[in-house]
C-alpha cells in the first residue's frame, strides 16, 4: 500500500469513528434500527446505498436491515390468489416477521421503518393493523403512491393500487379527532416529487391509458398528518434513493442534517448476496440453488479480463448465496451468473466502495427479438429512471434505445448489436451523480447477456 493510499485510508477511518461517536457513545442509546422496504418487484439491493450513507454517518452496520419480499410483485386483485404474487397481508405478515427478527437481534424496543412505492403500503398496513404502531417510532415513505396509482371504481377495482379500492381506502379513512390519513404514534415522512413521479400523474399515460384521467394529482403521496414535502425534479424511485432522499430521511430521524453526502470508502470490502430468477409472477426473490456465480477483475478501461482465470467462483445452496467475496474498493469486476434455463449474465459493475450484503442478482432469459442480434446489452439503473432531457446517457456512444423524453419512466436500455467481442461503454449524468461502466459485448449466440448496471 502507498504512503498516500493509507493515510487517506487511515483519515476516512478517523472519520468514520468521530461520525459514530456522535451517533452514539457510552453514555448515549444507540442509533434505532433501520428496516428498509422496497417496492414492486423490487428486492434489497436497491438500498445499497442508501445503507453505505447512513453507515458514512455512524450508522452501526448492524442496525441496518432491507428485506426481500419472496414475492415482491402484487396481485391483479389484492382478493384472489395469484401464482408468484404476493397480497397486501402477505406483504405486512412478511415485514412484521422481519421486525420482531430485528427487534429480537437487536434489544431494541421499536424500529425505524423506511419503504419505497409499494413498500409504504406494507408499512402502512403494518402499523395500522397488524400491532406495529407500539413498535415503529418513525415511518418514511418515498414515492409511495398513498392515494393510489389511478382512483377510478371501474378500472380494475381489486387492485391494491386503485386509490378507489378496499384497501387505501380503509387505509386512508379519517383517523383521531383531526381526520389524519396516519396511524397515531409513529412519525411520519413522506417524500415526493413535483412533477415526475410516473406513478402520480393526472393521465394514464403510465398505466396503459394514455388520455384518460387517473383523478390522482402530482400531490397523490402527500398524507394528511405527515411531514410532507418535495423533492423536485426527483423520479419515483429517486424519492428513495437519490442521495437528497437520504439526507431528508437522516435529518427526519436524527434531528440533524448528515454530515456529508458522500460514501467513505473501505479498502477490501466484503460482498454478498443472493441469486434469483423469474418465477410464474414475474421477477422474484426466491433463491436459485445450483446457479453458478463468478467473479473476474477487468480493465476499467476496456473491460478486458485482466487474468483468464475467476478470482472468485461459487456455485450457490439453497440459500442463494452466493458469496461471501472479499473485494478491492477500487477494482472494476464482471460477475458472470449461469443457471439452467437462463442466459449466462455478464453483470459490470463500477467499483464497490464499502461492504454489503445486499449484492444481489437475477437470472434472465434473452426473449426472442434478442436472438437475432449478435450480442445484446443493457444499461439498468436500478435506484432511478432515465430522464430526457433531465440526464445525459450514452450506450455505446449513441442515445439509448427506448428512453423516452418527458416525465422519468423507465429504469433500463437494450441496445442489440450486430457484431460482438469488443468493449461497450454505459454513461451516464444527472446533477452531481456521474457513472460510466464499460463491459464486452458478449455474444447472443452463445446465450449471453450483457449487464452495464449503475450504482447511482
Amino acid at each position: 500500500m502507498t504512503f498516500w493510499r493509507r493515510r487517506g485510508l487511515i483519515s476516512v477511518l478517523m472519520g468514520a469513528a468521530l461520525l459514530l461517536g456522535a451517533c452514539a457513545s457510552p453514555r448515549t442509546a444507540p442509533p434505532p434500527p433501520i428496516v428498509f422496504v422496497h417496492g414492486n418487484g423490487d428486492s434489497a439491493a436497491l438500498w445499497l446505498t442508501t445503507m453505505w450513507r447512513f453507515e458514512s454517518n455512524g450508522w452501526p452496520r448492524d442496525r441496518l436491515h432491507a428485506i426481500d419480499v419472496p414475492l415482491p410483485t402484487a396481485r391483479s386483485d389484492d382478493a384472489v390468489p395469484q401464482p408468484g404474487r404476493s397480497s397486501t397481508g402477505d406483504h405486512a405478515r412478511y415485514l412484521a416477521d422481519s421486525v420482531e427478527r430485528v427487534l429480537a437481534r437487536t434489544g431494541a424496543r421499536r424500529v425505524v421503518l423506511v419503504g419505497n412505492s409499494r413498500g409504504g403500503y406494507a408499512i402502512r398496513n403494518y402499523i395500522q393493523n397488524l400491532g406495529g404502531a407500539a413498535k415503529v417510532s418513525h415511518a418514511v415513505l418515498g414515492g409511495v403512491p398513498n392515494h393510489g396509482v389511478w382512483s377510478n371504481p371501474s378500472f380494475q377495482p381489486g387492485s391494491e393500487f386503485n386509490g378507489a379500492g378496499a384497501f387505501l381506502t380503509a387505509l386512508n379513512a379519517p383517523k383521531g379527532p383531526n381526520g389524519e390519513e396516519v396511524t397515531p404514534g409513529p412519525r411520519w415522512l413522506t417524500l415526493r416529487s413535483d412533477h415526475n413521479d410516473k406513478y402520480a400523474q393526472p393521465d394514464g399515460v403510465w398505466i396503459g391509458a394514455r388520455g384518460t384521467p387517473t383523478n390522482v394529482g402530482f400531490d397523490g403521496p402527500a398524507l394528511k398528518g405527515a411531514t410532507n414535502e418535495v423533492l423536485p425534479g426527483r423520479d419515483h424511485r429517486e424519492v428513495s434513493f437519490h442521495p437528497e432522499a437520504f439526507a431528508r430521511t437522516f435529518e427526519f430521524i436524527t434531528g440533524t442534517p448528515p454530515r456529508t453526502l458522500d460514501i467513505l470508502p473501505e479498502e477490501r470490502p466484503t460482498l454478498d448476496g443472493v441469486v434469483s430468477g423469474i418465477g410464474a409472477g414475474g421477477p422474484d426473490n426466491v433463491p436459485l440453488p445450483g446457479a453458478s456465480v463468478e467473479v473476474f477483475a477487468v480493465n476499467s478501461d476496456t473491460g478486458e479480463r485482466r487474468a483468464a482465470t475467476a478470482v472468485y467462483r461459487r456455485t450457490v445452496a439453497s440459500d442463494g448465496r452466493w458469496g461471501p467475496f472479499a473485494a478491492d474498493s477500487t477494482q472494476c469486476y464482471e460477475f458472470v451468473i449461469a443457471a439452467p434455463g437462463y442466459a449466462t449474465l455478464h453483470v459490470y459493475r463500477s467499483p464497490f466502495a464499502r461492504t454489503s450484503e445486499y449484492v444481489h442478482f437475477r437470472a434472465e432469459r434473452l426473449v426472442d427479438a434478442d436472438k437475432a442480434a449478435a450480442s445484446v446489452v443493457v444499461l439498468t439503473r436500478p435506484r432511478g429512471y432515465f430522464g430526457l432531457p433531465r440526464d445525459r446517457i450514452g450506450l455505446d456512444g449513441q442515445p439509448p434505445p427506448g428512453v423516452p423524453t418527458g416525465v422519468a419512466g423507465v429504469s433500463s436500455s437494450r441496445l442489440r448489436l450486430a457484431d460482438s467481442g469488443r468493449t461497450v461503454v454505459g454513461e451516464f449524468q444527472s446533477g452531481v451523480l456521474r457513472e460510466r461502466i464499460v463491459g464486452r459485448a458478449w455474444p447472443a449466440a452463445e446465450n449471453r447477456l450483457v449487464v452495464l448496471e449503475l450504482h447511482n
